[in-house]
């Protein structure tokens, strides 16, 4: 389960079908949303009256994903998901990439529209996170990844050349989510990592770990998924620790190994500080 890095994906679809807006304010996240016989909370027990869908990604607001989902229904949801690739291989030229199916539309219930907002109960491969997300750095269209660029021969080499599959979202709404990404980087829990002068695109990540039908209490797998620099993407990483010992948390564990790769990388390929 991808947990909160998945909130990114479902706040594009609902930007997309001018459902919300960055601005747009969320009426009943003040307290937990009962749904289906459940109490669904943020990750910190804090609530925020009229919280906007910026800071509802900025502060990884469980409440205000619950809205955007409802806004979206499951017809709606269920479509950008798996045009996002969600349950589906990437096709990625390495052996053996397997994946977990979608439940069928069917058998969606209201509750798992909620927790499927917040990245509760659906599961992805960490490549299918990448090339989902990497959809939002390329503009709204989802690119097959690969493994090479370049295969050399004796008297030839043979290019690998991108291949787009689709438009997933529109340009504009690549932009929004971007800069709603920025913008958790820059005044998130992870702020205290990042690296100064950088305009990096990114969400935390921690996801409670089932096992025998319910929730660990304990474990999570904690992550960081971005792009950088944000407004003209040369790499995108995904993080992920399974069952960290340090933090349970994606804040202070996979977003600060994000951030010191990300110093190397930038240093790599010449980039330069521009803030």
């Amino acid at each position: 389960e991808p947990g909160s890095t998945f909130k990114v994906l479902v706040m594009a679809a609902a930007i997309n079908e001018d459902l919300v807006e960055p601005d747009t304010k969320c009426d009943n996240c003040y307290e937990p949303v009962s749904l289906g016989g459940f109490n669904i909370r943020t990750w910190n027990n804090k609530y925020q009256k009229d919280i906007t869908m910026t800071e509802t990604i900025i502060h990884s607001d469980n409440t205000g994903m619950v809205f955007v989902g409802e806004k979206l229904g499951i017809d709606k949801f269920y479509y950008y998901m798996e045009n996002f690739g969600v349950g589906s291989i990437t096709n990625i030229d390495l052996q053996d990439e397997s994946s977990a199916d979608m439940r069928s539309k069917k058998e969606w219930r209201e509750i798992d529209l909620a927790t499927a907002s917040f990245g509760q109960g659906i599961l992805v491969t960490p490549i299918q996170m990448i090339r989902a997300v990497a959809t939002i750095a390329n503009g709204g269209k989802l690119v097959e990844p690969h493994i090479a660029r370049t295969i050399e021969g004796d008297n030839n080499n043979f290019e690998i050349k991108p291949k787009v599959i689709r438009e997933v979202i529109k340009p504009d709404t690549a932009k929004i989510i971007t800069e709603m990404m920025i913008k958790a980087v820059d005044e998130g829990e992870a702020k205290f990592a990042k690296p100064k002068g950088f305009k990096i695109a990114g969400k935390t990540g921690t996801a409670q770990i089932p096992i025998a039908g319910h929730y660990d209490p304990n474990k999570t797998i904690a992550s960081f998924v971005g792009f950088a620099p944000a407004d003209n993407p040369k790499f995108i990483m995904l993080v992920r620790f399974d069952q960290p010992s340090s933090s349970i948390f994606g804040a202070e564990t996979a977003a600060p190994t994000f951030f010191t790769i990300a110093k190397q990388l930038f240093t790599y390929y010449k980039i330069a500080p521009t803030e």
